[in-house]
């Protein structure tokens, strides 16, 4: 009897398999009950259940515009006008998203097309305060080229370019141009991928072709004043100064453009001219915009505009507090430089995988921060650490190794190899992070294995070397040798070595 029971109750059980409405209602109830946080976890969790609905889709935007994330709000956005271009309120954040990131001619498009679906609907005053905008505003707003699809492709390479994914963003951005020939914006931006992995050459030969043939090109101007500036190249900058010194921009995108490309080279007073006279206009900049105008204007004498400029960048950005122009008086360049950024060391020190902390603890070493994080009482857990990990804290402390121990000599060797690339590389950026982060996976697995890391110049070469060939970078073993000093065939001999300890989803 009891057996029976069990069945029948066994046969009874209603199977639950939460699915994307359920989390979407989730989501909901925790909205109205003001808990925005798990609304935010409950909506990402039926995007993934339900990444098709256009409705979750819109509601999750919504709460990334709230957030001040537009990219992402944008994503979501474009994702679901595509699925359901007919639903009134996709189409009105449509109109609002544009506006925010600056594509002002898709807002009006969008805001019309709104007010034709319903002109008393929820959002017609909003969607007439957008054109109402425009209106007042379109003279200040260059004529974008391209549609809403070749701009959204270029967002996508720019995104891939501050990950460090530059040769996805050359193959995004070479198909746009080989698509749109006269999209000038992506012929910059693909210039300045090609000069981030090295072809500076490529970079330049792409920008003088768009001043060729779009005489005057503000971006191209620009961007050949940097590459000259790092370059060191004197002459030519002075030349590309002479004339975007003379120019007097009025749409803001070259205003922008120019005051942070002076403010980058150091031309600060020219730099703060510009800037600043965007602000004075009722400008409101993002996190670039008022990092910039902080610069110009601490540089060029007017310290209290350069604080106020700098307290709103860290409403927008917090974590660049720390990096005041007026603490980093010995090189404004450094600002970008990783070994700087708080929250990213202790992102790596906080890491589930030892590599990661390692790594860490080696930037320590170099940081700015390093006295606050060593100071804390929870950011340092030696406890936890293995014997690497305290290797690596005792060189952060700057602690005196004993060369004759055949332990700490070949762990001296092993870090020898993230300095000789700092070397070569001069600072720790969103460009490189990933060739030091594949050193760190390697370094760890060495140490492990009890390799003796005899010549960290050529090691560093190595790695150098099997980095840009697995990112499908142009390079060749001669090049990296002279770079690294050394010969082809040690080169070869550690390229082989380390090639060991590669996990096996790298080797594949």
């Amino acid at each position: 009897m009891e057996k029976k029971r069990q069945k029948e109750s066994q046969t009874n059980v209603v199977s639950f398999i939460p699915n994307g409405d359920y989390y979407y209602k989730k989501s909901i109830q925790s909205m109205n009950s003001g808990q925005m946080d798990k609304a935010y976890k409950y909506l990402k969790r039926a995007i993934d259940l339900s990444p098709d609905d256009p409705m979750i889709l819109l509601q999750l935007a919504i709460m990334e515009l709230e957030g001040q994330r537009f990219e992402e709000a944008y994503d979501l956005l474009y994702h679901a006008h595509q699925i359901d271009p007919d639903e009134p309120e996709i189409v009105f954040y449509m109109a609002e998203i544009s506006g925010c990131i600056g594509m002002i001619h898709d807002a009006k498009r969008f805001a019309e097309a709104y007010l034709e679906m319903e002109p008393e609907g929820a959002y017609a005053d909003e969607a007439t305060e957008i054109l109402d905008f425009v209106k007042f505003e379109k003279d200040d707003f260059e004529e974008l080229e391209g549609t809403s699809e070749d701009l959204y492709r270029q967002e996508q390479a720019r995104r891939c370019m501050e990950k460090g994914d530059f040769p996805e963003a050359i193959e995004l951005l070479e198909q746009l141009i080989e698509d749109k020939p006269e999209f000038w914006s992506a012929y910059n931006n693909l210039a300045l991928a090609y000069f981030y992995i090295g072809e500076a050459e490529d970079a330049k030969i792409l920008l003088n072709r768009v001043l060729r043939e779009n005489k005057g090109n503000l971006h191209a101007i620009c961007n050949l004043a940097v590459i000259a500036y790092y370059e060191k190249n004197d002459e030519d900058l002075e030349g590309l100064l002479e004339v975007l010194t003379k120019i007097q921009p009025y749409a803001w995108e070259h205003r922008y453009k120019l005051g942070a490309t002076l403010a980058l080279i150091g031309q600060y007073d020219v730099a703060y001219k510009w800037l600043r006279s965007m602000q004075k206009r009722g400008y409101s900049g993002d996190a670039g915009f008022y990092f910039w105008l902080s610069h110009a204007a601490y540089f060029s004498g007017h310290e209290e505009s350069s604080r106020n400029a700098w307290a709103q960048l860290i409403e927008l950005d917090p974590e660049k507090e720390g990096f005041e122009p007026w603490r980093q008086l010995d090189s404004t360049f450094e600002l970008d430089a990783l070994e700087h950024d708080r929250e990213y060391i202790l992102e790596k020190l906080q890491s589930e995988y030892e590599s990661d902390r390692i790594f860490g603890l080696f930037l320590l070493s170099r940081s700015a921060h390093k006295q606050e994080i060593l100071s804390h009482p929870k950011w340092i857990n030696v406890e936890h650490y293995g014997p690497f990990e305290k290797l690596f804290l005792a060189y952060a402390l700057g602690h005196k190794f004993d060369e004759k121990n055949k332990l700490e000599a070949s762990f001296l060797r092993a870090v020898k190899v993230p300095e000789v690339l700092f070397e070569q590389y001069g600072k720790l950026t969103t460009v490189v992070v990933p060739m030091f982060q594949m050193w760190f996976v390697l370094c760890e697995r060495a140490l492990d294995g009890n390799y003796r890391f005899t010549n960290p110049a050529a090691i560093a070469g190595a790695n150098d070397y099997l980095f840009r060939t697995s990112r499908m970078l142009k390079v060749t073993k001669k090049a990296i040798a002279e770079q690294y000093e050394i010969s082809v065939s040690t080169l070869t001999k550690y390229i082989e070595e380390i090639l060991d300890f590669l996990p096996e989803s790298e080797e594949q």
